[in-house]
């Protein structure tokens, strides 16, 4: 099943709907793992962000050829590498991304993204699945001058715009499968399955869950492949993991 939001020409609030081709319907109940499939949406209208997520866990380094292509020192972490984006980073498919500093370098990520679907405390990783709504593609967007600067990374990844998301959200996706792709202006720059994370999904969904509780319709980034690089202001950005579909946003 594939779930997101909708703005409609008449609206102004999104809503959540359940896509089935090309045609909406309404996406009713609040239980993430249960969604049901109401009346057909008639009205016209645009697909955006499929959630608003209350927290934004994102994994870095995750890709073992991707931890030493900025820095061939760097040491291949033991532990899972987490950072933050803020909220309002977020934006939807077919929404523009603003390079808040174009004299920097900034860089496109593309990235699996988990959505919690029930409150996850303690989950072991054997049990992980029964706490994923679903998943969705990501842009991990990130400004390399202050991340080089900062240390952290807050920063260089947090301004408006820079965690596009979607189209939808698929209930069912097959990770040994799945592979996650960019493409900046049709040509392709990261393509790697899934399956070769250095620290796979099951061991992030238990690792952030000791950490800190996750609630229904929040959100983990899972981390980018080999091949990162710069967009600048007319580039088009695709996010793509099969089995899911293509995320595009223009940039300016």
């Amino acid at each position: 099943m594939r779930l997101g939001r909708v703005v409609l020409d008449s609206e102004t609030t999104p809503r959540r709907v359940v896509i089935d081709k090309t045609e909406w319907f309404a996406w009713e109940g609040d239980d993430w793992l249960a969604p049901v499939k109401g009346a057909k949406i008639e009205s016209e209208g645009r697909l955006v962000a499929p959630l608003a997520p209350g927290k934004i866990v994102c994994v870095g380094l995750n890709y073992l050829d991707h931890v030493t292509e900025r820095d061939p020192n760097r040491k291949i972490p033991d532990e899972p590498v987490l950072f933050m984006k803020p909220t309002s980073s977020v934006i939807g498919p077919g929404e523009t991304i603003r390079i808040a500093n174009p004299e920097h370098q900034t860089d496109y990520e593309a990235e699996l993204a988990l959505v919690i679907g029930k409150t996850a405390r303690d989950v072991p990783r054997s049990e992980w699945r029964n706490y994923i709504a679903g998943f969705t593609c990501a842009n991990d967007v990130s400004d390399r001058t202050l991340q080089k600067k900062d240390g952290q990374w807050v920063r260089a990844k947090g301004f408006h715009t820079y965690c596009p998301v979607g189209p939808w959200i698929e209930t069912e996706l097959d990770l040994a499968q799945a592979v996650v792709q960019s493409r900046l202006n049709g040509e392709l720059r990261q393509n790697q399955a899934v399956s070769t994370m250095h620290f796979p999904v099951p061991q992030l969904v238990e690792y952030i869950s000791h950490i800190m509780t996750l609630d229904p319709g929040d959100l983990i980034l899972t981390g980018t492949p080999f091949n990162v690089g710069p967009m600048k202001a007319g580039d088009q950005i695709e996010v793509s993991v099969s089995g899911i579909g293509t995320l595009a946003n223009s940039v300016n």
